[in-house]
């Protein structure tokens, strides 16, 4: 039995190297892995003495030869094949294990250049990786180190793996090497300014599985974008409190993308994905109280985002209601010490929960497609100016403008109403007020704030 090890990430390689080395199989390997393999004494043939033909091109062409896809390809069930295999000395290939050039990591890199992201795009391995999981009734093959358990286990119980993990693992190869090609695509893309390419290839990372979706009868996931996440919830670090559901997902970054239209201290808060209460104050305890009291009603049980550290005051003020989660860029140690005393808040805390520089494009799902457009970076297409025969005091024209940064967010016609740098539904001591549906909102002092 033969294998094939040639990885990038040699992650429990050598591990999984010796436990083949005491089940007797031999073991072929190229370059960096064929170095690491021999220095810890493992047994292991170098793929040109295997092909005849010597690795050139600065590595670029290894595996790429008909001895090496021929052992991947042959069917072991036709005899046609079998007697191809004999007659130009080609042996069978039953395991391959391989993972690829650091594309992704490479594009990410500050200041690279473009040669340098051109020579890590993999070729030989992916040609191998899908050659191998072509034939994978006959042929494991891995790019998961996480996987090297699996195998080993089924080896050493049995000598073979069987059917249901091999189908697995090709299965993981084509999921693997699609995304890898996305992101090659999508750089190229990117590079000539093609927006939107007559086939679009998005990949995303799963970042965590979700208990049901948006109702409970529906199954759910959490994916994050592969590159551009900084600012965005997938980069959050949760303190506190209870798993993220689909909803609190949801409803979190409604709040980051209304906060993002702010530069002062400035409290969001969110229910059902809309924002209900918005506040920019000199202090965030400020800003949390004049939100609040804007609509103190709505609040109960929402998100509220800051995009200012949390201290003692304002974690106080926090505690005194219901809340699903917290968002901040950080928190003083008194403040998580006083929030963590609910057991059940989600406490996120998001670095750079201000960038807003974001060059992703905004998709929404519909039956049988996708619709995508650009991401909406835009307050005014215009600069206005003023119709009315009065005009408006420079307070006005700075409440107009948080309104405007408010209404924007709202996800369906939307109405706001700001006065002193907030926003929302607030108390009414009027006589025979009339309440709306929504709220303990009176619509007659709404429209006469």
């Amino acid at each position: 039995m033969k294998a094939l090890l040639s990885v990038f990430d040699k992650t429990g390689i050598v591990e999984f190297a010796e436990e083949l080395q005491k089940m007797g199989w031999e073991i072929i390997s190229t370059g960096g892995t064929f170095k690491t393999l021999s220095e810890k004494n493992i047994k292991v043939t170098d793929i040109s003495q295997v092909t005849n033909f010597p690795e050139c091109f600065d590595g670029r062409v290894k595996t790429l030869h008909p001895i090496i896809h021929g052992g991947l390809l042959a069917l072991r069930n036709n005899q046609e094949h079998i007697k191809t295999m004999q007659q130009l000395n080609i042996e069978p290939i039953d395991i391959v294990v391989c993972n690829l050039y650091p594309f992704k990591q490479t594009i990410m890199k500050q200041g690279v250049s473009h040669e340098e992201i051109i020579e890590n795009i993999d070729i030989g391995g992916p040609t191998m990786l899908r050659a191998a999981a072509k034939n994978y009734h006959f042929v494991n093959v891995i790019t998961d180190p996480e996987d090297y358990k699996i195998v080993i286990t089924q080896l050493k119980e049995t000598g073979k793996t069987t059917a249901e993990t091999k189908e697995y693992l090709a299965s993981k190869v084509f999921t693997h090497t699609a995304a890898y090609d996305a992101l090659i695509a999508n750089y190229f893309n990117k590079r000539q300014e093609n927006i939107f390419p007559d086939k679009l290839t998005l990949t995303f990372e799963k970042k965590q599985s979700l208990r049901y979706g948006e109702n409970p009868h529906q199954n759910a996931a959490y994916y994050s974008e592969i590159l551009e996440t900084q600012g965005s919830l997938s980069d959050a670090v949760q303190l506190h409190g209870k798993e993220l559901s689909f909803n609190n997902i949801n409803d979190a970054n409604g709040a980051l993308e209304t906060l993002k239209e702010f530069t002062e201290p400035t409290v969001v808060a969110v229910k059902h994905a809309n924002p209900c209460a918005i506040a920019s104050a000199k202090t965030i305890s400020e800003a949390y109280k004049k939100a609040y009291e804007a609509d103190p009603v709505s609040i109960f049980g929402g998100i509220v985002a800051s995009n200012t550290e949390i201290d003692e005051l304002t974690a106080n003020e926090i505690n005194n209601i219901f809340l699903e989660v917290v968002i901040a860029p950080s928190y003083s140690e008194k403040a998580l010490e006083i929030l963590k005393k609910k057991k059940n808040i989600r406490i996120l805390e998001l670095s750079n929960i201000g960038k807003n520089d974001y060059l992703s494009l905004n998709a929404k799902s519909v039956m049988g497609g996708i619709l995508v457009q650009e991401r909406d970076n835009k307050l005014l297409e215009n600069e206005y100016h003023c119709v009315t025969n009065r005009e408006p005091s420079q307070e006005e024209l700075e409440d107009l403008m948080f309104a405007w940064k408010a209404v924007k967010h709202t996800k369906s016609n939307g109405i706001a109403i700001a006065k002193s740098q907030h926003l929302g539904f607030g108390k009414c001591n009027t006589p025979r007020r009339r309440k709306s549906k929504r709220s303990s909102t009176c619509i007659r002092c709404l429209f006469s704030v």
